[in-house]
């Protein structure tokens, strides 16, 4: 199974004219079986905004799983709104499911919901969330390969500096451990970067994928000028995240970096990061 993780597409302030194009012609000519889109694909819920959105997500071949993001609510200049619908332009534009399913090859993908009004930016998970993550994984047989879907980030990490963490995110990342997931896809943050961690508490081990701004002008230190995507290959033994930086001179995206790790490793630390020269 081969995913294409992309986040924070933000249209509205699209970085290159070209780069949308790009993005959508290079996974559709990559065997990819699954799009996944975490959140803030337009910059102030606009429907012109939503229309692009939903222009890019109906370009792709390959089957696509969306979640919202904090920018995809109404703008705060909308208060009622935002309050009382804040996805309702998200739901008519782009899906009504607010926890889409994907299952194929031994893969079980969940997307959920982090995105309410009243929130602001940082992000909340409800409880039918939370309860969904323990139903669905619960029915997977003990070999599939679980991926949790979020905007929102469940849990500080160093490496990234002081940052939002969703509400109850804590309650959230318990169920996900006891549930089985293996591999966390979320954005927010704009900022590129892949994290084993070992969760001593619950016993259970994961990865957190944060993808940088995929497409946008809002990328931020230390990738202030910089578009990224996933692209994550699931084998029966391991997983690879490969980091995929987008060249403006060359007007396409170019490797960056490779993170493999197995599947059951006898310690997280053992996961291999490799550093490789793009190559043509």
């Amino acid at each position: 199974m081969i995913l294409a993780h992309l986040s924070d597409i933000h249209f509205g302030r699209i970085a290159y004219p070209e780069i949308v194009d790009g993005l959508v012609e290079e996974v559709n000519t990559n065997e990819v079986d699954l799009v996944v889109v975490s959140g803030d694909l337009t910059q102030r819920a606009r429907p012109s905004q939503y229309r692009a959105a939903r222009a890019m997500i109906d370009a792709f071949t390959a089957p696509t799983l969306v979640v919202p993001g904090n920018h995809d609510v109404y703008a705060w200049w909308r208060p009622a709104s935002r309050i009382v619908s804040p996805l309702r332009r998200y739901r008519k534009y782009i899906t009504d499911d607010l926890l889409p399913t994907f299952e194929r090859n031994g893969v079980a993908v969940l997307g959920i919901n982090s995105a309410y009004g009243r929130t602001v930016k940082g992000g909340r998970i409800g409880s039918e969330a939370r309860a969904r993550i323990g139903s669905f994984f619960g029915e997977q047989p003990e070999d599939t390969f679980n991926v949790l879907v979020v905007h929102h980030h469940l849990m500080q990490i160093q490496a990234l500096g002081s940052h939002d963490v969703a509400r109850k995110a804590r309650r959230t990342l318990e169920q996900a451990a006891q549930a089985g997931v293996d591999l966390i896809l979320c954005g927010h943050l704009h900022v590129s970067h892949v994290e084993p961690v070992e969760l001593d508490e619950w016993e259970h081990r994961l990865v957190i994928v944060s993808a940088g701004t995929a497409t946008s002008n809002r990328g931020r230190p230390p990738h202030r000028a910089t578009n990224f995507y996933n692209r994550i290959e699931v084998e029966a033994d391991a997983f690879t995240i490969e980091e995929r930086r987008y060249d403006p001179e060359a007007h396409r995206f170019v490797h960056d970096n490779t993170t493999r790790c197995p599947r059951t490793p006898p310690k997280l630390p053992d996961a291999a990061t490799e550093k490789k020269e793009e190559t043509t």
